[in-house]
């Protein structure tokens, strides 16, 4: 089987899609950086950067982290990336800090397995799933490194953490209500609220730069179980307004985990990028 990925590009504005390259193998989980000239994602273990302009991708120096998985997360401020990764010492994943151009990495979370999502709009926290005694939940922990602060304590899996650039609140997805779906909660974990209310299990809410749209992923209730997100998937990309109400079909792909895990919105907030993907025989 040979499989090739599509980097693509939505404009919400004038609801169009362009393709900005294909690759042969796999890529995942675009970032835009917050300059605007480059999307980083990762491939085969590595993070790159691609930029926008001469459509090439140039690999991010990650040392001993060379199995970074698609939970990655850009700093507001542009200069740092942090990664979910194993190391050579454990292949479980950790969260590991490390400036944007390369270098080496910093542990933030000696705990594993934990799966980055979220970082503050002031620097300074990162917000992560990971399972500890047995259960998924959401978790905080100074970016720094420190004490990590459990957000949620529902039964099932919590996942996908995400800041809104007010740093107000955390959106993430549950399974709580039977079907994933997304919610949203303060960001000390308190007023814990539902947002969407449908028959899809909805991934990944990812909140645009002025804080007034979501897009997520959804994949069909009979073709996936509410606590998978797998690969290789008719799902749909999908948009609400942040305040909540009507859920829009933007685009209907193939493609699931690895077409939008982490934030892809452009620094304007009028695009933003996504992977979808080709099976050959």
């Amino acid at each position: 089987m040979i499989m090739k990925s599509i980097l693509h590009v939505y404009n919400v504005e004038q609801k169009e899609c362009r393709v900005l390259n294909v690759f042969n193998g796999h890529i995942e989980a675009p970032n835009w950086t917050m300059d605007g000239k480059n999307l980083v994602y990762n491939a085969d273990g590595h993070i790159f950067r691609f930029d926008l302009e001469s459509l090439e991708s140039t690999q991010i120096n990650t040392e001993d982290c060379t199995s970074c998985n698609n939970d990655h997360v850009l700093s507001f401020d542009g200069k740092m990336i942090a990664i979910s990764s194993g190391h050579k010492e454990s292949y479980e994943s950790r969260i590991w800090t490390l400036p944007l151009e390369g270098g080496k990495p910093t542990l933030v979370t000696p705990n594993a397995p934990s799966y980055l999502h979220g970082w503050s709009p002031d620097g300074r926290t990162l917000a992560y799933c990971a399972e500890r005694n047995g259960n998924f939940d959401i978790y905080t922990i100074p970016a720094t490194g420190g004490e990590e602060t459990r957000l949620t304590t529902a039964e099932g899996l919590d996942d996908g953490p995400e800041y809104s650039p007010s740093g107000d609140h955390i959106w993430f997805n549950s399974v709580r209500s039977g079907l994933m779906q997304i919610w949203r909660m303060n960001a000390d974990g308190s007023e814990q609220t539902r947002m969407t209310k449908d028959d899809f299990n909805n991934w990944f809410p990812h909140i645009s730069p002025d804080g007034e749209k979501v897009v997520f992923i959804s994949y069909y209730k009979d073709q996936v179980a509410p606590g998978d997100h797998p690969a290789n998937k008719d799902v749909k990309i999908r948009m609400m307004s942040a305040n909540g109400g009507d859920v829009t079909t933007l685009l209907d792909v193939f493609g699931g985990q690895g077409t939008m895990n982490v934030n892809s919105w452009s620094p304007d907030s009028k695009e933003f990028a996504f992977v979808t993907y080709k099976l050959d025989e």
